[in-house]
């Protein structure tokens, strides 16, 4: 069984006391194992970044973008190689994993923009012969802590930016995926990075707090489940560290009576059961303005959703795979186990679903449930499996009021033709993300992504303008050089 180990000060370090097993979720069986991080290898790779700097801070923004470059190439001509890791211990069809490495490769393409992002403000003559100007400077030493859910892409959200801007990173990704985001760092090594610029330790509790107590860590990005998210930024914070903690999410969509519903039912039937549903960004909830709406819609789902492949990753056929780990398949089926106790109607069922010669993965067909309600945990909680639920309500305002009073705000939609009742929707719903007949409005890499509420603790968003500010500080500048020949006497007002 092969070993996979940490990346510190540019080599891949395998020993280590303790291990985990590294499962592929198709089968069931664990195939490989991580290394889990001791608090000493953490400080080790925290060194190694902090002895990294200065000359990394100092390298020009040009040479850094050129690295960039070189490591864009290096992810196309490895993507078959990625995507096959992301599948076998993620389980994500081959097609998703290769949009999901597209993604993280549209954030180093925007990162390769970093000399003109780095581009201060400059006044001249802001006061007789004094002129100002802005500067963005490197925090210093930054770390990252990833999902599973995406290996590749929201590592890519994080330290291109990060390192593009002259700081040395280190990365925490999720130890139940760990490989592609191994190979990710290693070809950024192969582009040019200097050796300890880049550092990758696989752990668990004790990797994390030791990242967020190490007064060397400037500032710490965060994606994952909200109660950890509300940890780390507390904890970040109190440790006086920068801090962008993306939490969890209950992203809605409202079908309008004027909608496509031909065109909603084939969005939603991607947007719900793409990945298995492991998206932060995934629609889980329909929400259908009418009883007319809503028959229409289910009848629809039902029929769109007799197709749907759930399968290995290998078979490109397969709309999407199975899910993390045996425990979260449970927890899934839990759900809808509860939905149903409660009252819910379950209209495809995708409990214990076949398929063959994959009897031990951990999957969940893809469920549709109707009559779902406020009140029942399936509809509170973040289910983060392939479930759609749908709540009928009576008007939009009754649906917007759904939205709003929930507690996540990340993503959300509407599907209408009326551009009106888009306009209305978009000013006055309490999201970050809002799609106007677009399921998963994840904004492009030139924006910033974030939600609202409890699904962003912190100020800025990830990637896009809002990464850069993250990961500088703003220095202004104010110079004169006197006359020799003017000699001024002592002020003792406020200059102006």
């Amino acid at each position: 069984m092969s070993t996979i180990g940490h990346l510190i000060n540019g080599k891949v370090v395998t020993e280590g006391a303790r291990k985990q097993a590294v499962y592929n979720p198709a089968t069931g069986v664990p195939e490989k194992e991580v290394l889990l991080a001791s608090r000493e290898t953490v400080e080790d790779a925290i060194a190694a970044a902090e002895a990294a700097y200065p000359a990394w801070r100092n390298t020009p923004p040009m040479k850094r973008a050129r690295i960039m470059f070189k490591y864009k190439e290096l992810l196309e001509a490895n993507a078959d190689e990625i995507c096959s890791l992301i599948g076998e211990e993620h389980g994500k069809i081959s097609h998703d994993a290769m949009g999901e490495l597209q993604r993280g490769i549209e954030n180093v393409e925007y990162a390769c923009g970093i000399p003109e992002l780095l581009k201060g403000e400059h006044s001249r003559n802001a006061g007789p012969g004094i002129d100002s100007w802005s500067e963005f400077q490197p925090l210093g030493v930054v770390a990252g802590i990833t999902p599973f859910n995406f290996p590749v892409m929201v590592p890519m959200w994080m330290f291109p930016m990060a390192i593009a801007c002259g700081n040395p990173f280190i990365l925490k990704p999720s130890e139940r995926d760990p490989s592609s985001t191994l190979l990710i760092a290693q070809l950024l090594q192969e582009a040019g990075l200097p050796d300890g610029v880049l550092n990758v330790v696989n752990g668990d509790k004790e990797a994390v707090d030791t990242l967020l107590s190490d007064e060397r860590i400037k500032a710490v990005s965060f994606v994952g489940s909200t109660p950890v998210a509300e940890y780390i930024y507390t904890t970040a914070n109190a440790n006086g560290k920068r801090c962008q903690a993306l939490g969890g999410a209950k992203n809605h969509a409202i079908i309008m009576p004027d909608a496509d519903l031909d065109n909603a039912v084939n969005q939603l039937v991607g947007a719900a059961f793409g990945s298995s549903g492991e998206r932060c960004m995934a629609l889980s909830v329909a929400v259908a303005v009418g009883d007319t709406t809503a028959d229409a819609l289910i009848s629809k789902m039902k029929a769109a959703m007799a197709s749907l492949k759930v399968g290995v990753h290998s078979e490109s056929s397969n709309d999407f795979g199975p899910l993390i780990t045996g425990a979260h398949r449970d927890k899934v089926v839990g759900f809808i186990d509860s939905a149903e106790a409660d009252g819910a109607k379950i209209v495809v069922d995708g409990r214990n679903p076949e398929v063959p010669d994959y009897k031990n993965g951990f999957f969940v067909g893809g469920t549709l449930i109707d009559q779902v309600t406020p009140e029942m945990e399936s509809y509170r909680q973040e289910i983060f499996g392939p479930v759609l639920q749908v709540i009928r309500v009576d008007t939009m305002e009754e649906a917007m009021k759904l939205i709003n009073d929930h507690e996540y705000g990340n993503g959300t939609c509407i599907f209408t033709r009326d551009g009106e009742a888009a306009r209305y929707f978009s000013d006055h719903v309490q999201v970050g993300m809002v799609g106007i007949n677009v399921p998963l409005p994840v904004p492009v890499a030139y924006h910033s992504f974030g939600g609202w509420k409890r699904s962003l603790f912190g100020d800025l968003h990830a990637y896009g303008p809002d990464g850069v500010r993250f990961y500088t500080k703003r220095k202004t500048i104010t110079k004169r050089w006197p006359s020799a020949s003017v000699r001024e006497g002592v002020s003792f007002s406020m200059p102006t």
